[in-house]
């Protein structure tokens, strides 16, 4: 398109390949192959001057519309690659940080050389002022009114045992009767009590407080006692998908699934129109709906 604009433009092959610094011979190549495709002749070529055809001179108009457009977008890309530079300091869950930010941030690290990233593993809720955090990736309501948070993707928790634990113990029918089980429990951030487990049932909504074998203040020290037969383990969809893939981790009470915390891209209000904070909130929240649309898949060849 390039090589046919230039040369309608300056109705000459010859100086058309000297103003994209090519030889005429590709420039001749690229009008014919365009041709050629278009099925239809473009110019109209005498031993003096190259004049347009009537479809060569409809089809110019667009060409032209179309790469002012990609060079706009261009210049819009530079711009924002210019602007993304400086220190970046962000917080997210540790199975968030190591399963999908890890594998991810070479590519993203390309593509803004300029910025300077330092990320922190927590499975606690930080205070972004306080520990002077720009972004993080947080599980939970967000009602901080100095924060702007943007909902990426939903949870449901679901209660799971590793096969060999429910083969030795049985499976509970109802969620009372998990109080005859082992069970692996989570500490919540800043609690000295392993959290209540949630069930919904249609209309039925409990909340238990379950004396737990276990508690573990990691998410990911949680599941991977489970896997390993030594309870069972309610947690959300996301984080334990894999295990549950990999059949080292069986669903159990499948009709009592809640659903679960959402997960959002949050950074402090003051910020939110940091370019840098952009592209890193639509890199972080397009790896969660990426990710949370492997897992709706995972799920659905375990029904």
């Amino acid at each position: 398109m390039r090589s046919f604009v230039r040369v309608a433009d300056l109705h000459s092959f010859t100086r058309a390949a000297d103003a994209l610094g090519l030889s005429r011979a590709v420039v001749s190549t690229h009008v014919a192959d365009l041709e050629k495709h278009l099925r239809c002749q473009l110019f109209q070529r005498t031993t003096r001057r190259v004049g347009l055809t009537s479809d060569g001179a409809e089809y110019l108009a667009r060409c032209q519309r179309v790469l002012a457009e990609l060079d706009a977008a261009d210049e819009a890309l530079r711009r924002t690659r210019l602007s993304v530079q400086g220190r970046l300091r962000v917080d997210v869950p540790v199975v968030f940080g190591r399963a999908l930010l890890i594998p991810a941030l070479p590519k993203f690290t390309a593509r803004y050389p300029e910025l300077q990233l330092e990320v922190q593993f927590n499975d606690r809720i930080v205070d972004l002022i306080a520990e002077e955090i720009d972004l993080v990736v947080r599980v939970g309501t967000v009602r901080e009114p100095h924060l702007i948070a943007r909902r990426v993707v939903t949870t449901r928790l679901l209660t799971c045992a590793a096969p060999e634990y429910l083969r030795a113990h049985g499976v509970p029918a109802e969620p009372e009767e998990l109080r005859h089980h082992r069970l692996v429990g989570h500490l919540g951030a800043g609690s000295r009590r392993p959290q209540r487990w949630q069930f919904q049932r249609g209309t039925q909504r409990r909340q238990l407080q379950l004396p737990f074998n276990v508690a573990f203040n990691s998410v990911e020290a949680q599941i991977l006692a489970a896997n390993r037969g030594a309870g069972i383990v309610q947690s959300m969809d996301l984080v334990v998908a894999e295990a549950l893939a990999a059949g080292k981790l069986e669903i159990i009470l499948r009709e009592w699934s809640a659903p679960g915390a959402p997960i959002s891209v949050v950074c402090r209000r003051a910020l939110r129109d940091s370019p840098k904070i952009r592209v890193f909130a639509d890199f972080a929240a397009e790896l969660l709906r990426q990710y949370r649309q492997h897992v709706d898949a995972l799920l659905e060849t375990r029904q």
